[in-house]
């Protein structure tokens, strides 16, 4: 059904009399205005949360909506208060006496709403932002491309560079495929709230141009290295901007990237190798064509990072460092890795990552370098090395215990999410360098060991008829306590044979609807992308599940804030009237 191309609101004696009428234009309610002589026309709904603009003022060709205090100009429906939007406004002709309002023309539609999107951020209006993405998608735009213009936005407004906020909003981009499609949008929203307050009240970024000459990427790749060790950032981002320039691909720009990460020890408690892994997800999303507006990001908190190497933690009463200096340099780990391609070994299988895993979290931290050096003898591959350190530090999360002082599910969170952006970089472009950082990984995963004695209770059990338990998860999410709880429903569920899609989506709904913070952020996407890495119906993936069952539970519930500014875009999205009881 087609709609009407303009309604008759009565007679403009009538207007002038009572200074308002109400009609319908199709199904969109539209008010008229009689001020200083003038007919004016709008749509009857306040665009911050619905309130009948008819029961509003007028005065000197201002509106003004009585629920909230939001202004309006009469002639155009611009808003004079960002919070609210501006409201439709609608072409009037006089007829014979009679007052029409006719259809607006709105093809600029899409390009308006994008301009909302970026003033969302702007401001850091959690309600427009929702507004904003319900509507585009409703017009047909994909969420890669609202993300993309999240990335924009986040790449150009941030002098600090890649932070978390454009982490949170590449994590949620991941994860959409595996979210129920009503949570898909409420994914974005998070992911874009992120982004604003990661960037509002901060300076803008001002890139810095490639050199003129053509360089070769080793010596673009020594220099990097060098800047970045002496902390001398705009150097070092000039010689990747050059490497970028020069028709680099993702392999040899993730091969400099991911040298100078690992040349210190687990820098920045891991962040740096996350957000560099972030960086390249993003180009994945959006075209390898915008790599030096990503990647560039980079270079200020690599320079800056925290070096582990300087604390004490990592030089007494055991020096992981000088261990990690004799068994995971670059050039022996290449050696290494060579030598096992060309030997005869047989291969490394899933059972023999899963042995690996459980050795690295013993006590000996000699021990568990000589495991690993021995995997890489045996023919273990880059891969395989790093999802065995992920393992580990999933299951450091499954095995945490709940009298442990609560900051520290940070400690085994960064583990995790660390070794997980190793694991990802790694499947996309193996290095030795990448490979010094799964020995990294491996001592921060040692260094975690006092968080497992005791050891929480690994979950058991096949459960009675897995699907009829999952929705005991709630509890979990509402009430303090229920870490083990949450665990155990997790795993039973998957051993009495439930899907393991359906309660990755419950878990990403119980994440969605919380006021989420970084960390659990990271932690949820660290888990699907760990599960995906392991065989269908496998102890690991339903252990991997657990254990982000366990840092929900022990981090919920929250005020629940943002997921209700979705509820309530979305209901004002259907016309429904907010400010009546239901």
């Amino acid at each position: 059904m087609t709609e009407p191309d303009h309604v008759k609101v009565g007679t403009l004696a009538e207007l002038a009399a009572r200074g308002c009428l109400t009609a319908k234009l199709g199904n969109r309610p539209v008010c008229v205005f009689y001020d200083d002589g003038a007919v004016f026309a709008v749509e009857d709904r306040c665009p911050h949360m619905g309130f009948p603009l008819h029961r509003g003022t007028v005065e000197a060709g201002l509106l003004t909506c009585h629920w909230h205090h939001a202004r309006f100009d009469l002639a155009s429906g611009g808003t004079l208060d960002p919070f609210a939007d501006d409201v439709p406004a609608f072409p009037v002709e006089i007829r014979d006496g009679d007052v029409h309002v006719l259809a607006a023309n709105d093809s600029d539609r899409v390009a308006r709403l994008y301009r909302r999107l970026e003033q969302g951020l702007e401001q850091g209006i959690t309600l427009v932002l929702a507004k904003a993405v319900l509507a585009l998608l409703e017009s047909g735009v994909s969420a890669e491309d609202i993300v993309a213009t999240g990335i924009a936005f986040g790449t150009k407004y941030r002098r600090e560079g890649w932070g978390p906020g454009l982490t949170v909003l590449v994590a949620m981009a991941n994860v959409l495929p595996v979210l129920e499609p009503a949570d898909r949008p409420l994914a974005l929203v998070h992911g874009l709230a992120f982004l604003s307050g990661d960037t509002v009240g901060r300076s803008p970024r001002f890139p810095l141009a490639p050199l003129d000459s053509a360089l070769p990427l080793d010596r673009l790749t020594a220099w990097y290295r060098r800047f970045i060790d002496t902390r001398s950032s705009d150097a070092a981002e000039r010689s990747l901007a050059t490497a970028v320039a020069s028709g680099n691909g993702p392999a040899e720009l993730a091969s400099l990237l991911c040298s100078a990460v690992t040349d210190h020890v687990f820098i920045d408690e891991g962040h740096t190798i996350d957000f560099t892994n972030k960086a390249f997800e993003a180009l994945e999303h959006i075209g390898w064509d915008r790599a030096g507006e990503v990647l560039t990001t980079l270079v200020v908190g690599t320079a800056s990072a925290q070096r582990h190497e300087e604390e004490s933690a990592w030089r007494h009463p055991v020096d992981l460092a000088a261990l990690l200096s004799v068994s995971a340099t670059t050039e022996i780990l290449a050696g290494r890795l060579g030598a096992a391609t060309a030997g005869d070994s047989p291969p490394f299988a899933d059972e023999d990552v899963d042995g690996l895993a459980w050795a690295i979290l013993a006590d000996d931290p000699a021990g568990i370098i000589g495991c690993l050096d021995r995997a890489v003898d045996t023919g273990a591959s880059p891969e395989q090395l790093a999802r065995a350190v992920a393992y580990a530090a999933a299951l450091r999360i499954v095995r945490f215990h709940t009298q442990n002082d609560h900051g520290d599910w940070n400690e085994v969170h960064h583990a995790f999410t660390s070794a997980n952006a190793v694991h990802q970089s790694v499947v996309r472009s193996p290095s030795a360098e990448l490979v010094r950082g799964v020995y990294q990984g491996a001592m921060r995963v040692y260094l975690d060991r006092f968080l497992n004695v005791p050891a929480a209770r690994q979950p058991t059990g096949s459960g009675d008829n897995g699907a009829g338990h999952l929705g005991d998860l709630q509890a979990c999410w509402d009430t303090d306590g229920g870490v083990d709880d949450a665990g155990q429903i997790a795993y039973r569920f998957l051993a009495a044979g439930g899907s393991p899609d359906v309660l990755i989506a419950t878990l990403g709904r119980a994440l969605l609807t919380e006021d989420a913070q970084f960390h659990w952020f990271q932690i949820y996407e660290a888990t699907v992308r760990q599960h995906a890495a392991w065989p269908a119906g496998s102890e690991q993936g339903r252990l991997v599940l657990a254990g982000c069952a366990r840092f929900l539970a022990a981090h919920t519930p929250t005020r629940r804030e943002r997921s209700q500014v979705v509820r309530i875009a979305t209901r004002l999205r259907r016309g429904e009237p907010l400010y009546e009881e239901a």
